[in-house]
């Protein structure tokens, strides 16, 4: 799928950058058809699989960055020619994005569930079946069809609300963001937390907490981690009178003993207010920030709270 939020935020970061999307997979790769990753002059998000595969594309991709505009396709064999230990292939599209790009590709007026476009030399108008997948408007599958590509472009990614840009915010924003299944968006009032973060976590710092709260969507998922334990209460209160869809606060059991008690004389229903996971991650990974937000993830991942974006992004 192509995240147009994630390339535009890219573009605005960096003014051009290359998307390598993995088109068409034969046999056994490391990734699936879909899977993608953005290259620009000296960083790069995301990965189609690692190993020399994925060096040779970026590479091909930096040079594309100087040369060339329009896309370009390639095939790779794996295998041990390239200290791959697969017997498949994979099909390469490299494509350029500036602000005309964007614009061209996605304009305003236009927001199907497709992202139909020309690739390679081939036929001049769009095969059947890909014009029918794009004027349905919904999202299909990623096919390469005689020189035309079309991927879906609504990216069913639960949206994860971090309050608090502390040591442990910090690394869960930056073990949660690579993952295609989240988009990560940490908050704090303090500006200087965000210093280094990658443009995948969208960073707000000059709003409240409390604002960014009240126009999260019903299914997001919400990490309370604020450097002050009654803001972090006035949080829970706030978003007990929410939808929500997995509500997480960073904390000992002492503290959410107290927290509870409070919540619940607030005129907060007690099973309502155990709807709010506290202590968060795996005690046995350890306390460590890297650790907790590990163990954060794991738990997101196994339980399926982004499953109402899906359901609403297919239907």
């Amino acid at each position: 799928m192509i995240d147009r939020d994630l390339v535009s935020r890219a573009v605005a970061a960096y003014g051009k950058v290359i998307r390598i999307v993995i088109a068409d997979v034969k046999g056994s790769a490391p990734r699936d058809a879909g899977v993608s990753m953005l290259v620009w002059a000296d960083g790069l998000s995301g990965t189609i699989g690692g190993g020399r595969m994925e060096l040779e594309a970026v590479r091909s991709a930096r040079t594309l960055l100087v040369d060339a505009k329009n896309p370009q396709v390639a095939r790779q064999t794996l295998g041990p020619t390239i200290e791959q230990c697969r017997d498949g292939a994979v099909t390469l599209v490299f494509e350029h994005f500036d602000a005309a790009k964007l614009k061209e590709a996605f304009p305003a007026s236009a927001q199907r569930g497709s992202y139909l476009r020309k690739v390679t030399a081939g036929s001049a108008t769009p095969p059947s079946k890909l014009l029918r997948q794009w004027e349905a408007q919904a999202p299909g599958p990623i096919q390469l069809c005689e020189g035309w590509l079309i991927e879906p472009t609504q990216h069913p990614r639960l949206p994860v609300l971090i309050y608090g840009a502390g040591n442990v915010g910090h690394a869960l924003a930056l073990v949660l963001a690579p993952l295609a299944q989240f988009d990560v968006h940490l908050v704090d009032v303090r500006d200087e937390r965000f210093v280094g973060l990658p443009e995948t976590i969208r960073q707000t710092w000059d709003r409240l907490p409390t604002d960014i709260m009240a126009e999260a969507p019903d299914e997001a998922a919400h990490f309370i981690m604020t450097p002050e334990h009654d803001y972090d209460l006035e949080l829970c209160h706030r978003l007990l009178g929410c939808n929500f869809g997995y509500a997480g606060l960073i904390g000992s059991k002492t503290k959410w003993t107290r927290f509870r008690k409070r919540l619940v004389a607030l005129s907060h229903a007690e099973q309502r207010v155990d709807r709010i996971v506290c202590p968060i991650g795996n005690p046995s990974l350890g306390k460590e920030p890297q650790a907790i937000a590990i163990g954060v993830a794991a738990e997101l991942l196994r339980h399926p709270y982004h499953q109402p974006a899906v359901q609403r992004n297919t239907v």
